[in-house]
């Protein structure tokens, strides 16, 4: 064997095992996502509906398949940065699933909740299930649509400028508070404060995020992706006792949970540490 063809195979041996460590990596990136939103899902709705660790493991799942998917579609992990941004893609695109099959697909009874889960017309929920995928079509399309103007809007070379990634990223924040007014609002009331929320945050992150990335579609998606983590956490373990707007006026039904949801808070703190210990080293 030359020494040209044992160089080759080194080479494509480094390559194999560095491709699959990056997929072991992606794999990791996406189960803790996914964990991160399980956790503060099943603190507010453990003591309304019980605990499942089917119910619990479905969005680890969802994560831990997401982020891999990603790695192969080309999102980069060469970096701490790297890894920042596709946790965020990834828990994004984790409750977009999630929350698409509730909201269009799934059939339950809706008189637990005190706001309807499935899709609803002024707090009346659709109940034929037909007229709900299509809408959930519809609304993925033109979501389809919205990513795919801001793939065009990258820059053909260089880096986007700031008031571009400022612009994608607040569009992104506008979708999520356009699906939470639609679904809250007729219920609860129309909040200004609250409907601007998340175009604010999503903006500022999508600013942060772009230090590590200049492709507009992934700092939107990101920035979001961080505007729910940080904004979820906020209700959730600030207001502990406050029941999440779905459950208001609901009674405990598992009050056992008060006690059983607090064994999770540790790993729970112990990813936003990791988020927050990666941003520094990024920076």
């Amino acid at each position: 064997m030359s020494s040209a063809t044992a160089a080759a195979g080194l080479i494509e041996s480094a390559s194999y095992v560095g491709d699959n460590l990056g997929l072991l990596a992606a794999c990791a990136v996406g189960l803790i996502a996914g964990a991160h939103t399980a956790t503060w899902g099943m603190y507010k709705d453990a003591v309304h509906e019980g605990f499942t660790w089917r119910k619990y493991l479905r969005s680890v799942s969802i994560g831990g398949c997401i982020a891999p998917l990603l790695y192969l579609a080309g999102v980069p992990l060469g970096s701490v940065g790297d890894m920042l941004v596709l946790f965020g893609v990834t828990y994004v695109l984790e409750r977009a699933a999630s929350e698409f099959y509730k909201t269009f697909l799934r059939n339950e009874d809706q008189s637990k909740y005190f706001i309807p889960m499935q899709f609803a017309v002024r707090g009346r929920v659709v109940k034929s299930r037909l007229a709900r995928v299509l809408v959930g079509v519809d609304i993925a399309a033109a979501l389809f649509l919205l990513a795919l103007t801001v793939f065009l809007m990258q820059p053909d070379a260089g880096r986007p400028a700031l008031w571009l990634v400022a612009l994608t990223g607040s569009w992104a924040g506008l979708v999520s508070a356009v699906g939470g007014a639609w679904k809250d609002a007729p219920i609860e009331g129309f909040e200004t404060f609250k409907f601007f929320r998340s175009p604010v945050v999503a903006t500022i992150y999508a600013v942060l995020l772009s230090s590590f990335t200049s492709v507009l579609l992934l700092t939107a998606l990101a920035g979001l992706g961080f505007t729910v983590a940080t904004l979820e956490t906020y209700k959730t373990f600030f207001f502990p006792s406050k029941p999440r707007g779905k459950f208001a006026g609901k009674p405990i039904r598992f009050p056992e949970m008060l006690t059983r949801r607090n064994w999770f808070v540790p790993m729970y703190a112990s990813i936003w540490a990791l988020v927050l210990a990666g941003f520094a080293l990024a920076y």
